[in-house]
């Protein structure tokens, strides 16, 4: 199957690739013969990988002889041979005269060959001794494709070959069209035979994954792909990587429906198939995968052995895959193919039968499969119960997404034209609230207008509070305020509504910042839900919000205690999101106020996994792991939070839940000094932060501003502070006090590099800001003034910076992270008290010190522009950052690299220096590890450094000879 793949990257195969060179070069190497087939359907990639692996054979020095097969039967004797033969003549211009000599004289015996008493044994004889005179010595590699048409000649030589009868050290790489060895064929018992031989492979050549799938499609169309693009071309292609450049040209060209070249390749191989599995396919193209086979012989009423011949077939011509849970179109796309080879009346006929089936077969309905047959079958009446049951049987079972699915099924169906008799109001209110809980914030706000215009008149107070939950969830935090507070004015508010609505209220003061506010309105929830029967949730709301508050801003102990106990009334309870929320509160309290890192993240993590469990992973179970990736970032632990933020964009988060997770990956891009990646997220969560409060705010201005100063942007860096500092009415001192001192960095920076002028009238807020900020924080419970005191102790030596830094001022904001096991910013404190030591000329031994310990902290923590400054002020003070210099005062000189050195790398630096020596890209090590391809940029670039190397393939040998080692 041929397509203009070399337009294309070579995806998803880098560990193949090195499978198949070392079994060729590294057997034959040793004087055997070597030789692995690759099998698998027509356009997965076979021809394509038979070049790259050739390629990179004839850069190892080995004799390539490249043919192929025709389909014309054993009418051309050893044509692939000849091909390769008459190919690598066309080549060898540059090549020794003996070598060119002997490909000519081989292809002249073939020329001369006659008829014989010796016969064909001779003939094969003569061929290996030809084949030696070419290789000279040199690997000697055959690659044939197409291998299924091969010639009876060819198969021969093959088994003589490979058998080690010719005296030649040779490989032989063979490509094999899976769907063509049916019966008979002869080449199945050549395989068979090569299979018994330990130095043969057969390699079933799979369809790209989905992390794969999007990566070519992308490189195709140029871009990346949306969600949605990148799902239909996953669900089309199966992963076959020739129709996933043909539907990604198609994209990129604006083209709809399936091309011409696809349907008819399709097409081709069902009409190969016998007449008896036609049906089959086109059954179970009509179906529900998977279909079972009870299912299907219902459908289809054809005898069981005719059955099971028909579907053996459709399976053998790789259309279909049969498992025990029944049978699936290998492709997707043939069911697109085959929709439009059927009358409408024959498509409508067979989803009529299979929902017949699935009505009258014994045990549990299906009620998603029997609402989409009916649908499809013309019978809305029959098809809306089904999918209301399939909605419903989801929601019990947590299952949200597919909830949303069927009742937004429901709300179609109700409105065909016919006898039905439906309450529209129900539907839309079940389909806004399973919106809401699979994430789908503009979907539930939409139904939600739709049901206040059906309703008519003034919204009510239960709509008031709903539509406040779900503005809440998009991260439009001001309209949710308002919203709440009308719900509590409403007249036809009821006691449980006004419990609901101040319960709620305070949960988003909470998140707001506002934890003395946010405590009030617990505390009257509270007092609301004394009076109400069944206000668990009301309960756990409210107790959350209170015990945060109280933490923050009374006592620790009491406030936690409060916590605990409202997870157990949350899971004693059963209701996912009371569940969800006190996780939520109580891993945020853990990593944020008290300060209890290690804890926090455990419990966080531990909160995603049940939150998964109640269907609730996209939301909350989101928002559970940006908070472990906070605690992680703060411990030092990068390469372990990266892991956590891969994992949780597999949620495809939207809202509010993505603006968590944007601001928790963007700290670590910051910290890698990934620009580029770190300005997308920060954009990304503006976009989202319509009506934001300071909690979301606050930190964004902060990263833009940490940013900003990294690219040398100071004046960008005061303005974000600046805007920052009007969002006054946040009760959270640790987000402010970070502000601050991003503020009065940003100054001492513009000072230090004299690009900007200081702005004396900027220092002058911020250092009013700092002192309100340390008045605030004295009331505030232990944990949380300890955490200001940090950075109140950065901002006062930041402030020293502005006329001649205070080397002690650094010290003790160094001691001061060090208690709290936050090594980043002690690092920086280190930096700057060496800094501030050599300016003064005073202590140089001391800063030596300071700046190797810190560089040892930066280097571990992959903090490449903390790294670089470093190592730009050790050069100029001409001090040697290498530990074994420190005794001895020699300068550092690079050195062969070493098991020592190899461990000078962080976890995830290791992980992509073995995917480097794999030989993968920096965009496949990306899509391996889910990453950026800049961030994996950033983490080779430091390899490098680490190493002292300059290219890859000096970094790979290191790898290699460590793993040998």
């Amino acid at each position: 199957m041929v397509s203009d793949v070399d337009t294309a990257p070579l995806v998803g195969r880098a560990e193949l690739v090195q499978t198949v060179r070392s079994a060729l070069l590294g057997d034959a190497a040793h004087g055997q013969t070597a030789a692995v087939f690759l099998t698998g359907e027509s356009g997965v990639g076979k021809t394509r990988l038979l070049g790259e692996i050739g390629e990179r054979l004839r850069d190892r020095g080995a004799v390539v002889l490249t043919g192929s097969c025709l389909d014309i039967g054993d009418a051309s004797p050893l044509h692939p041979l000849l091909q390769a033969l008459r190919r690598f003549d066309s080549e060898v211009s540059t090549s020794p005269a003996r070598t060119s000599s002997a490909v000519r004289g081989l292809l002249q015996m073939f020329a001369d060959e006659t008829a014989g008493p010796d016969g064909a044994g001779a003939l094969l004889e003569r061929v290996s001794r030809g084949l030696h005179l070419i290789a000279e010595g040199r690997p000697l590699v055959l690659i044939l494709d197409d291998l299924q048409w091969v010639d009876r000649s060819t198969r021969q030589l093959l088994l003589y070959l490979l058998a080690g009868l010719g005296d030649l050290q040779l490989s032989v790489l063979a490509a094999v069209r899976a769907e063509s060895l049916q019966g008979a064929h002869p080449l199945r018992r050549v395989l068979t035979e090569l299979r018994r031989l330990r130095t043969v492979r057969v390699l079933d050549l799979a369809p790209l994954g989905r992390a794969d799938t999007e990566t070519l499609a992308a490189a195709v169309v140029g871009r990346t792909l949306s969600a949605d693009a990148a799902e239909q071309v996953w669900q089309r292609s199966g992963g076959n990587p020739f129709v996933i450049e043909e539907l990604a040209r198609d994209l990129r060209d604006g083209r709809d429906g399936l091309s011409e070249t696809l349907r008819e390749i399709f097409l081709d191989r069902v009409d190969a198939l016998p007449q008896h599995a036609h049906a089959v396919v086109h059954a179970v193209a009509a179906g529900v995968e998977p279909v079972q086979h009870w299912l299907l012989a219902e459908v289809l009423r054809m005898p069981e052995d005719e059955l099971i011949a028909a579907a053996r077939a459709a399976v053998a011509h790789r259309l279909l895959v049969g498992a025990d849970e029944g049978y699936r179109l290998r492709h997707r796309l043939v069911a697109e193919v085959l929709a439009h080879e059927l009358l409408p009346a024959e498509r409508s006929g067979l989803h009529r039968r299979y929902a017949e089936a699935l009505t009258t077969a014994p045990g549990e309905l299906h009620q998603a499969r029997l609402a989409h047959h009916w649908r499809l079958a013309g019978e809305p009446a029959r098809a809306l119960p089904a999918a209301v049951a399939a909605a419903q049987e989801a929601e019990r079972l947590h299952g949200y997404a597919e909830a949303h699915r069927h009742w937004s099924a429901a709300l179609q169906l109700a409105a065909e034209p016919g006898p039905l008799t439906v309450d529209r109001v129900e539907l839309l209110e079940n389909a806004a609230e399973a919106a809401h809980h699979c994430g789908e914030h503009a979907r539930a706000l939409a139904l939600l207008e739709e049901l206040a215009t059906l309703r008519g008149g003034e919204p009510s107070c239960a709509l008031h509070i709903r539509r406040a939950r779900y503005l809440a969830a998009a991260g439009r935090s001001a309209l949710a305020e308002e919203e709440y507070q009308r719900a509590l004015k409403a007249e036809d508010c009821s006691p449980r509504d006004r419990a609901s609505a101040a319960a709620r209220l305070a949960e988003l003061l909470l998140h707001l910042g506002r934890y003395a506010d946010a405590g009030e309105r617990a505390r009257e929830a509270l007092a609301l839900a004394e009076n109400v029967a069944g206000s668990a949730t009301e309960v756990v709301l409210a107790s959350s919000a209170l015990g945060f508050s109280d933490a923050c801003l009374e006592d620790p102990d009491a406030g936690l205690a409060v916590m605990r106990d409202a997870l157990d009334t949350a899971e004693r309870a059963g209701q996912p999101e009371d569940v969800a929320c006190a996780y939520l509160h109580l891993a945020e309290l853990l990593t944020g106020p008290l300060n209890v890192l290690e804890e926090g993240v455990v419990v966080a993590r531990r909160g995603a996994e049940r939150v998964a469990e109640l269907g609730l992973g996209r939301t909350w179970g989101t928002r559970l792991l940006a908070i472990a990736i906070n605690g992680l970032f703060r411990v030092g632990q990068w390469a372990e939070a990266e892991k956590v933020v891969a994992a949780a964009l597999r949620h495809r988060p939207s809202g509010a839940d993505a603006v968590e997770l944007l601001l928790a990956r963007c700290r670590l891009s910051v910290g890698y000094g990934d620009i580029e990646a770190a300005g997308r997220d920060l954009d990304a969560v503006a976009t989202l932060l319509a009506g934001g409060g300071a909690r979301h705010v606050i930190p964004l201005l902060t990263l833009r501003s940490g940013l900003a100063m990294w690219e040398g942007r100071h004046d960008v860096a005061r303005q974000a502070v600046q805007r920052g500092l009007t969002e006054s009415r946040s009760d959270d001192v640790m987000i402010l006090s970070a502000l601050v001192w991003h503020g009065l960095r940003a100054e001492a920076e513009a000072h230090a590099s004299r690009t900007v002028e200081v702005d004396p009238t900027a220092v002058r807020r911020l250092r009013d800001v700092a002192e309100r900020v340390a008045r605030k924080s004295a009331g505030a419970a232990r944990p949380v003034r300890s955490v200001v005191e940090g950075f109140l102790a950065l901002c006062a030596a930041e402030v020293s910076r502005l006329d001649d830094s205070d080397p002690e001022l650094w010290a003790a904001s160094a001691a001061e992270w060090d208690r709290r096991n936050h090594p980043y910013p002690a690092a920086y404190s280190r930096l700057r008290q060496a800094e501030a030591l050599l300016a003064r000329r005073s202590r140089v031994a001391t800063a030596g010190k300071l700046l190797r310990e810190a560089y040892r902290v930066a280097q571990g923590l992959g903090a490449v522009p903390l790294t670089s400054e470093i190592r730009e002020l050790a050069g100029r003070a001409r001090v040697s950052l290498d530990e074994r210099d420190s005794t001895t005062g020699a300068r550092s000189v690079p050195v062969e690299a070493s098991d020592d050195e190899l461990a000078a790398l962080t976890a995830r630096e290791r992980e992509v220096l073995a995917l480097v020596a794999e030989g993968l890209t920096n965009r496949e090590i990306g899509q391996r590890l889910f990453i950026s391809e800049r961030t994996i940029g950033v983490h080779v670039s430091h390899i490098f450094d680490k190493l002292q190397v300059r290219t890859r393939v000096q970094a790979s040998a290191i790898q290699l000879r460590n793993q040998r080692g």
